[in-house]
């Protein structure tokens, strides 16, 4: 089993969502790429991304890039953003480069350009990975603060099919693991009664496998709604599904 065999399975085996994402920043700087961002969302509309607080982001910019970049909504009005909500696959900076030149781009986002560029983020490539729903969204920006676009470039011409293949498997693993944490949380009394609501019990069925009162589910239906910024019961239990914060381990919960 060689190197990247051996990353790869050790990846797969991790079950914490900050384990895989500081293992797979490490990988991606060994290739030259110290700063990665990856964003995904199952929230989509027909008119634009969501909400950011319903996404999963991961990053390891440092904050004074984070903050405004998605603090302040810049990432919006980002190209390589825009090119990836609406298509899959690989995308190299030279083609926003060659765009901004050619004077294609809006002003909009030739001010994104110009924030990256004061943060020493010069270079990299963009993937948007494969989806089955038109509510997914989910991508991953690769930038070099110590290399030249066409560097990149040509390091991609070598290694690229290998780098999209560790990106790839990262964002799987990282589908699979909860992520309520990074946002909307739930505790362990809120799961427990989604969970019992989600095969099917009452508010009183509930009460009575928990040993609590109705009105106490009841608290506990509307503050897990609360937490999740959702009106209805079962947009609850959609959306803790989604971020994989029901049904699970609770040995998880401590690794």
């Amino acid at each position: 089993m060689d190197d990247l065999d051996r990353y790869l399975l050790s990846l797969t085996r991790l079950t914490e969502l900050e384990e895989v994402w500081n293992a797979h920043a490490a990988r991606m700087a060994t290739y030259g790429f110290d700063r990665c961002l990856y964003a995904a969302t199952r929230f989509r509309t027909d008119n634009g991304m969501g909400d950011l607080r319903d996404a999963l982001i991961l990053t390891n910019h440092p904050r004074e890039f984070t903050q405004g970049y998605l603090e302040s909504d810049l990432f919006r009005d980002a190209p390589l953003v825009r090119w990836a909500m609406q298509n899959v696959g690989v995308m190299s900076w030279s083609e926003i480069l060659t765009d901004a030149k050619a004077g294609k781009l809006s002003p909009a986002e030739l001010r994104v350009m110009e924030f990256n560029r004061r943060h020493g983020v010069n270079a990299g490539y963009g993937i948007s990975f494969p989806r089955v729903s038109p509510r997914t969204g989910h991508g991953i920006g690769l930038a070099s603060t110590t290399m030249t676009q066409e560097a990149v470039d040509a390091l991609w011409q070598d290694k690229g099919d290998e780098i999209e293949l560790l990106n790839n498997v990262a964002h799987l693993v990282i589908l699979s693991l909860p992520y309520g944490e990074h946002g909307h949380a739930l505790t362990l009394r809120q799961r427990e009664v989604l969970e019992l609501v989600a095969d099917g019990k009452t508010a009183q069925d509930v009460a009575q496998v928990l040993g609590l009162t109705a009105a106490t589910v009841e608290k506990h239906m509307r503050l897990a709604r609360e937490a999740l910024d959702v009106e209805t019961t079962a947009q609850a239990i959609r959306k803790a599904t989604i971020q994989n914060q029901v049904f699970r381990y609770e040995n998880a919960d401590a690794g």
